[in-house]
Formats: C-alpha cells, structure tokens, sequence
C-alpha cells in the first residue's frame, strides 16, 4: 500500500512515522515544498531570541534518520493538485519546474496554516518577514541582528514571543495591534494585564500601539516607513508581519474537499474527509471544541501531533476517534507566564453560555519561602449547571500548573463543587495550604448562588 502524505513538519512528519511502524511493508512517502521536514516551529522564537545557538537543534529527525525507517522524503517538491477520481497526485519539483504523477492508495494532507498578510503596499520588501518556516527563523534572525528597530504587526502569540526575543537582543520595537489590547484570545481583564507587564518590563524598548492598522509600508534602504491608518508614522529597519495564519486548503478545495465553518478542512473523529482514503490533520484540519461542541479552529503543534497519531491509526487499519481540543496554551514573556484553557468568558457568552466570573491574585506557595510569587487566576462557569466552562492564568508563578489542572477536570465536565473538593498536594515549597485553584472556585459557588 501507498501512502501519501502532503506536509512534513508536525502533523505529517507524525502520521508519516507511526505510518510506518504499524505497517512496516507499507511505501510511506512524504511530499513538501520546504527545505526541511520535522523540525520544532514553536521553538524558532526561542532560537531568534538567543536561548540557543544552533537552529538544527530544531530539527527533530532528519531526512537520513526518515529514510533509515523507510519513509521517503521529497523536498521542494509541491503537490499541485489531487486527482481523486485516479488517486494520483501531481507534483511540481520546485528546483527543475519539472511535473510528475504519483499514485496513491491513502491520502494525507497535512498542509499547515500560513501567515495572514494584510493587504498593504510593498509587502515585498526584504525587510518584511514572516514567521512560519524554518528558513523564515534564520533570516529573522539574521534581519535583527542588523536592526536597531523593529516593528510587529499583530498581537498575538508570536508576536508576544517575538516582543520577547528582540527585547533580550537590545532592540527597539514598537507593536501594533488591531484591538484595544495585546493576546485578544484571552479576556480584556486578563490581556491588559499582560500588556501593563509587557509595557513595564521592557527597558524601554517596546512602544504598543493599539486599535490601529498598518495602512502603507514604503521605502526600501536604509529604512522603512511604516503608515497607520489613523495617520501615524515612523521609520523602522525591518517589519514582522504577525498577524495571524490562516489554514492551506486550497488544494483541498481544488479536488472537491468540503471545508467546514471555521475555512479549514472538515473531518471526521477519525480524521477523515468527505472523499474516501483522504484525511486531514494538523493546522489544515477542523477540530470540535468539547466545551461547547461546536467547529472550531486553533493551530497549535500539541494538536497537530495528537491529531497525527489517531491519523496513522486510522489510516493503518486501526480505529482512533480524536474527541476534540480544548484550546490549552500556554507562552510567557520574560518573567511572566500566560496559560488558558477552555472557553473565555467572551466566548462562553458568545456561545450562549450563562458565563459567570471570578478573577483572584493570590501567591503560588507558601509567603515565607524564597521563591514565592503570585499567580492571577480566571475562572469561568455556567450559571445554571455551574459547570466550569475555563480558565485563564498568568503570573512569574506556576500558571500553567493550575491550567493544565483545570484542563484534566473540563474532559469530565467538573463542576465548581467538585472543583474544591479536589485533593490537591500541598507542601510549603509548592502551594499554599489552600490553593488559588481552591480559593477561586470557593468564591466563585458563592456567586452562582
């Protein structure tokens, strides 16, 4: 059997390894216009920034070490289009122009999401990057080493990650965002946090402008002019475009794929399409949010791999369901952890939810240790079943340790009852004798009433 998958980094790399391990005798064969196939993406700030020099440390197994197992690799090779009436696709190899037809049995598409680039003028500029492939981490690189100032379009993820590393470098940066404040997938009350530390422990290097757009870039050496729509402007040696990605489907949507409600590509539990011996996992991919059971879209690479797995599963012979995603993340900023789960409360409310509130800041372990710091914690649940609906965190304290604890409990639908009888460990080191988690929870039952 033939097995083809489109897309190399997480997801592909994952189906495309497990693949072969449950079906040893199988031809697995991975086609992707990059240059490099399974390599850590979420770690290439960390590389920009300095936490390490080498950026092959990002690669998590080579071509050669693929090839060894039996899994071929083609790189700079890019699916143009699926046949699927034939089962063949066609390739364009990307150094020679030259075209071929390869036949399948199973179809992977693995595609991956890729920067949103809002539409102003030069945008082709070699002073403006993105960040999403490899080879996009080592000419960020090398663009801010040369850079005294830098500009980040975006708000997000990256772009906090980003704000980081430049800073740690000594560079000037000024960040604009669209909405009223930075890491808009969390609550207002939560990001202006997180906006209010960025803004205070960053040397003076970062300037945030916020309900604005960028209108026009212009000029090429020495600097660049950057325009906003609400008319201000300044120079800037180089511009990082972090606005966002969007799902790769357009090769989906050529061969008759369905997309679901959210753009990307609409699959089953077992990671099917609509098409017989097609699947989709990773960024490309829809997945179901389990809170509130309804499509949902957020690329992170914890998911694609999961979704990889029941992928190769399923595609092997086996039966994988995958339930869904609760939109667990977590990303700091120098001392300042940044972790959620679950549904916002503005998403809740959306949802139709009866979404109440709770927001405390207590410390993480005992005040007489050394070490001690605080935690915020957000706490988020229905008024009517006192579900616990999500949370959010953030703080130099173990933020992500409460997170991920709340996300253990949401797969069971917990309740904020069933939240403080929950037998957390204690020890002066580690937490407080009542933690945060149990503190919040208490003051939120004696709001739902």
């Amino acid at each position: 059997m033939r097995i083809i998958i489109i897309g190399g980094v997480a997801a592909g790399a994952k189906v495309a390894a497990k693949t072969k391990r449950m079906l040893p005798d199988s031809e697995v064969h991975i086609y992707t216009k990059d240059d490099y196939v399974s390599y850590s993406a979420c770690g290439m700030p960390y590389y920009i920034g300095g936490d390490f020099q080498d950026w092959h440390q990002l690669i998590i197994r080579s071509v050669e070490e693929f090839e060894k197992n039996g899994v071929h690799i083609h790189l700079k090779k890019q699916v143009t289009k699926i046949l699927t009436a034939d089962k063949k696709i066609m390739i364009k190899n990307l150094d020679t122009d030259d075209w071929q037809f390869v036949d399948y049995d199973k179809l992977v598409i693995a595609t991956g999401a890729t920067p949103f680039i809002p539409d102003f003028a030069n945008i082709k500029s070699k002073r403006i990057y993105t960040l999403r492939t490899l080879n996009d981490g080592i000419a960020l690189k090398e663009g801010m080493l040369n850079a005294n100032h830098i500009t980040i379009i975006g708000g997000g993820y990256i772009a906090v990650e980003l704000v980081e590393a430049f800073v740690k470098n000594k560079k000037k940066v000024t960040l604009i965002e669209k909405a009223p404040y930075v890491l808009s997938m969390l609550d207002e009350d939560i990001s202006t946090l997180v906006q209010d530390y960025m803004l205070e422990n960053s040397d003076n290097l970062l300037k945030i402008i916020n309900s604005d757009v960028v209108s026009e870039i212009v000029g090429e050496e020495p600097v660049l002019d950057v325009i906003t729509k609400k008319g201000y402007g300044f120079e800037t040696d180089m511009v990082v475009v972090a606005s966002g990605v969007k799902p790769v489907v357009d090769i989906a949507v050529d061969a008759g794929i369905a997309l679901g409600v959210t753009g990307a590509i609409k699959v089953n539990s077992r990671m099917e399409t609509n098409i017989k011996d097609i699947y989709a996992c990773g960024d490309c991919a829809e997945k179901i949010n389990m809170i509130s059971n309804s499509p949902s879209w957020v690329p992170l690479g914890s998911t694609a791999n999961k979704e990889g797995r029941v992928t190769a599963i399923n595609v092997s012979g086996g039966v994988e369901d995958f339930e869904g995603i609760l939109g667990s993340s977590v990303l700091r900023y120098r001392d300042l952890n940044i972790s959620r789960t679950g549904l916002t409360e503005k998403e809740a409310l959306k949802l139709g939810f009866d979404a109440v509130s709770v927001v405390i800041t207590k410390r993480d372990r005992a005040g007489y240790m050394p070490d001690v710091k605080n935690v915020t914690l957000k706490l988020v649940a229905d008024k009517r079943s006192h579900r616990i609906l999500g949370a959010q965190a953030i703080g130099s304290g173990d933020a992500d340790k409460r997170v991920n604890t709340i996300s253990v409990g949401l797969l069971r639908s917990i309740t904020v009852e069933e939240l403080i009888d929950v037998d957390l460990t204690y020890a002066p080191p580690f937490s407080t004798s009542i933690d945060i988690l149990i503190s919040t929870a208490q003051i939120l039952k004696s709001k739902l009433g």
